[in-house]
């Protein structure tokens, strides 16, 4: 994909900004580490492999070594060589969902980044690409400072990935057009079951702090009555009373009711739901688990049964099986992956950039077109961003036509499915 010519200015501009030294290079050959991080994904693989691919290019590249299960990897030097698989291999891993190399979440400390830099040292790395979320950014972010701190002449890039789509560095991000596929492909299907059996049916699909995932389910919609008839996201503080009166709303008009509700969901307070109701489990980002467990959607379901007085009231929590089904990753979505971890090599080995990332832009106009620019590493690492209220119903139950037409070219085709 060509970069367009704003993305080029964004490009230059960043350019000047703090942070891009030019004058420090890695040695003229030196090993390079890869390494994935956070939630798998369907096209991660995809981001590898184009990384891959384009460092056997370079002579200025040495050794590529695949750290497996992210930072666990290089601190317990467990290396995959990845100049010894043939590229029909590495296509297949591409076409393949989740992480290859395997994952973590750990954030590194001091003491991990000190072993980090005498691993580094010691195998002669020049390059470490971190493959992951807003928090691998930050990781990767961590260990770069502390090389600076060091002295260590050491060139790293993050790679955007998540499925939640919530990284301030790009318009939407590599993982997140596939997962959204899964999600409109499932509630199609679950609107058919729906039509047949009737009564409510509540969907929990991932998105702690974005709705990004959740407002994709709108994308099933083909007929007017399709569903689902109400989507409810993080950004709009849930009430319990509005809950119960919208879907007294749909079941009057359509004698059914699919809605999708975000795992995030949360009141005045600002605390999740599924937080409240879950085990309190954290990982070392402090982000609390939801996904895995069916307790949100069971206390909605509850609502409606005792409050609402609705007999037939279902629910499913699509949890983990949004973000590694096979057979479903959207097209585009592929090719980006692949062209970002292209990208943050190439951007490397220029040497403008000595802690980067890779920013997807996408063009103005009515023909949808993206293009990679590579950006300082903070405008990525740790915070996120929010559904725009532009994408945000005024019902506060809904999305608009305007998150339509921005999710739509990313997403995909979905299944025809015809009804009497």
């Amino acid at each position: 994909m060509k970069r367009t010519k704003k993305a080029v200015k964004v490009a230059a501009k960043e350019a000047k900004k703090p942070g891009r030294k030019p004058g420090r290079k890695p040695a003229s050959v030196m090993n390079m580490v890869i390494a994935q991080s956070g939630g798998p994904s369907m096209v991660i693989n995809q981001s590898l492999v184009g990384a891959v691919l384009e460092a056997r290019k370079s002579a200025k590249i040495g050794k590529i070594l695949g750290a497996r299960h992210g930072i666990l990897g290089i601190l317990g030097n467990d290396y995959i060589d990845l100049r010894k698989p043939t590229e029909k291999k590495l296509e297949a891993i591409a076409e393949t969902p989740s992480s290859a190399l395997g994952s973590c979440r750990r954030k590194p400390d001091a003491a991990d980044c000190k072993a980090i830099f005498e691993e580094f040292r010691k195998l002669h790395v020049g390059f470490f690409f971190y493959i992951g979320g807003n928090d691998s950014a930050d990781a990767a972010r961590i260990v770069a400072e502390e090389a600076e701190k060091a002295g260590y002449p050491l060139v790293v890039y993050h790679i955007p990935k998540t499925i939640d789509n919530d990284l301030r560095s790009c318009d939407h991000t590599p993982g997140f057009g596939s997962a959204a596929r899964f999600v409109a492909s499932a509630i199609r299907g679950d609107d058919l079951d729906n039509r047949a059996l009737e009564g409510v049916k509540i969907d929990i699909i991932m998105g702690r702090d974005a709705g990004f995932l959740t407002a994709a389910s709108a994308l099933a919609r083909v007929r007017k009555d399709d569903g689902p008839h109400l989507i409810y996201l993080p950004e709009v503080p849930f009430s319990e009373k509005k809950f119960i009166k919208d879907v007294q709303e749909v079941m009057k008009k359509y004698g059914r009711c699919v809605c999708a509700v975000s795992e995030g969901i949360r009141g005045k307070d600002g605390v999740p739901m599924g937080a409240k109701l879950g085990s309190g489990e954290k990982d070392s980002h402090g982000n609390v688990q939801m996904s895995g467990s069916g307790a949100l959607g069971d206390a909605l379901a509850k609502i409606l049964k005792e409050k609402a007085k609705i007999k037939r009231v279902r629910a499913d929590t699509f949890g983990y099986l949004q973000r590694s089904f096979p057979g479903i990753a959207s097209k585009v979505d592929q090719e980006e992956g692949r062209a970002a971890g292209a990208a943050a090599v190439k951007a490397a080995l220029k040497g403008e950039l000595t802690k980067g990332t890779i920013a997807i832009v996408r063009a103005k106009g009515k023909k949808y077109k993206v293009a990679f620019a590579p950006v300082p590493i903070q405008n990525a690492a740790k915070y996120t961003r929010s559904v725009p209220p532009e994408y945000i119903a005024k019902s506060g139950n809904d999305v608009t036509k305007a998150f339509i037409k921005y999710a739509a070219p990313i997403v995909g085709e979905l299944p025809f499915c015809e009804v009497f």
